[in-house]
Formats: C-alpha cells, structure tokens, sequence
C-alpha cells in the first residue's frame, strides 16, 4: 500500500490516522483524548519515527491559527471601524476559546503536517 501526500492531506484534513485512513485519532466520548497509538494499525501518533515536539507543534499550529484566524480579524474589524472598541474587547476575549474548539484539529494539522512532508516515515509505505 502507497501512501500519497494527497491522501495524506486529506486524512489531515478529517482527523484520520495518517497510516491506515481509520477514524481513530481520538478515543470516543473523550473530547480532548488522542489515543496514543492507532487501535486499528498500531501506528504511534505520539513520537512516531522518534519526531521531538509533537505537542508543540500542535501548540504552535494552534496559537497561529488563533492569530491570524481570529485575532488579527477582529483587529482590523476594529481598526476599520467596522466594529465598536467594546465589541472588539469582547471578542478578544473570546479568543481564549478558540483554542480549545481548535484543539482536534490542531492535533491532526500537526501529523498532516509532519507526514506531508516525509510521508516515507509512514509504515505503509515501507518505514520500520
């Protein structure tokens, strides 16, 4: 089985297992819970291919998406007037919580992102 980048890119993108497709990133009922390995093919998520820094990686794409995503939008709605100060304020602060609603994805745009990149690090495509 050869794993291409476009399907890799597209497991990333609906939180598969990058490996083997299966909907298995996270255990079920848990919303914060990534399983450590994938019950399916055994593939680890977490330190595959001894990679350092999964967690900040997923903590970084996180913070930038926030940023640029939400942040900066609200900043120039501001800006331009197109919004009040106070209602720009609130919204600020409501930016503590797109992290949290970013959090699954992130953790997926992590691996999507390592595996994009060296999808030969993959075991079905012949990594050991």
């Amino acid at each position: 089985m050869r794993v291409t980048r476009l399907t890799i890119l597209t497991r990333g993108l609906t939180h598969r297992c990058p490996n083997c497709g299966g909907k298995t990133l996270f255990v079920p009922g848990k919303l914060y819970q990534m399983h450590p390995a994938c019950p399916a093919c055994g593939f680890r998520y977490e330190g595959a291919g001894g990679q350092e820094g999964f967690y900040l990686r997923a903590t970084s794409l996180n913070f930038g998406v926030t940023l640029v995503g939400y942040l900066l939008p609200v900043l120039l709605l501001a800006y331009t007037r197109t919004i009040t100060l106070p209602t720009a304020k609130y919204l600020a602060f409501g930016g503590v919580l797109v992290p949290l609603f970013l959090y699954r994805p992130s953790r997926s745009w992590a691996l999507l992102n390592y595996y994009l990149f060296a999808p030969e690090e993959l075991p079905a495509n012949g990594h050991k």
